[in-house]
């Protein structure tokens, strides 16, 4: 690795550390969802 290459690694690696593009929130649900309320014969609140 040239020491360019190097010091652009370490700082995708701060970075990564500092501010992650991998957000779970975002990918998970949160509370019942529509399955959920089409079994028990509620309308989903927007």
């Amino acid at each position: 690795m040239t020491g360019t290459n190097l010091i652009l690694s370490m700082l995708r690696a701060v970075s990564e550390f500092i501010h992650p593009t991998y957000r779970p929130e975002r990918h998970y649900m949160r509370g019942p969802g529509p399955a959920c309320a089409r079994k028990s014969g509620r309308s989903l609140a927007i």
